[in-house]
């Protein structure tokens, strides 16, 4: 899916930031024809994984090679999810370094070649470890910022405190099977808010049962237009 926003753009004087975001892969693998599509585009400026890169019983082999070719596209970013650590979290921070992946667990850190951003990570709620005011810390608040994090209902929680201008999370699948109107989640969606966005997505593969129903799997790009803060 393509979403864009503009920040602060004015004068028709303004630069891109190109997002490739990319939630819940579980065990899927990440398809060909996909990433021929995607390479079409050019480099992203970032290429983030927001979480449920895999879960248990999926083979590292397998993992690493998404890993792989996610990176292939851009500075690669990576959030943890709720079944992430099931494969053994030594076993996968190594299958990340090796591929140059930052690990955004309760940090910020500058966007490559975009001086007036930061990008900012949390734990998920499941491990117990988020740290809402360690993840702000060094957010430069006269800079532009991306918040990214596995789980929407931290959310409301950094708003509480901060109001970034792209929140990005997945998680609920969307409900994964629908039944109309009905389903355990909502579906994903992406809104703004003045100029401000917020994306919570469907995700790109499946969990506990390898379909689904009324909520398609997705994948994102986002481009960003913005002006110079100097």
């Amino acid at each position: 899916m393509f979403h864009s926003m503009t920040v602060n753009a004015k004068d028709g004087k303004s630069n891109e930031l190109s997002v490739f975001f990319i939630s819940d892969i579980h065990r899927r693998k990440i398809d060909e024809k996909l990433l021929r599509k995607l390479r079409k585009t050019g480099q992203f400026d970032l290429v983030i994984i927001g979480g449920d890169l895999v879960e248990r019983g999926v083979p590292l082999s397998r993992v690493e090679q998404n890993v792989k070719l996610l990176s292939q596209l851009g500075p690669l970013f990576f959030v943890w999810g709720n079944n992430d650590r099931e494969v053994g979290e030594p076993l996968l921070r190594d299958i990340l370094g090796r591929h140059g992946c930052t690990i955004l667990e309760n940090c910020a850190v500058p966007v490559p070649g975009h001086s007036d951003w930061m990008i900012c990570g949390t734990d998920d709620p499941s491990s117990r470890k988020v740290d809402i005011d360690s993840t702000l810390r060094y957010i430069d608040r006269d800079k532009y910022s991306i918040l990214v994090t596995h789980t929407p209902s931290v959310f409301r929680k950094v708003e509480q405190q901060y109001k970034p201008c792209l929140m990005l999370a997945g998680h609920t699948h969307g409900g994964q099977i629908r039944l109309g109107r009905l389903a355990l989640q909502e579906k994903g969606k992406f809104w703004l808010e003045g100029e401000r966005a917020k994306l919570i997505s469907n995700g790109y593969g499946t969990s506990t049962l390898p379909f689904r129903l009324g909520a398609d799997p997705e994948c994102h790009i986002i481009k960003i237009m913005y002006g110079d803060l100097q």
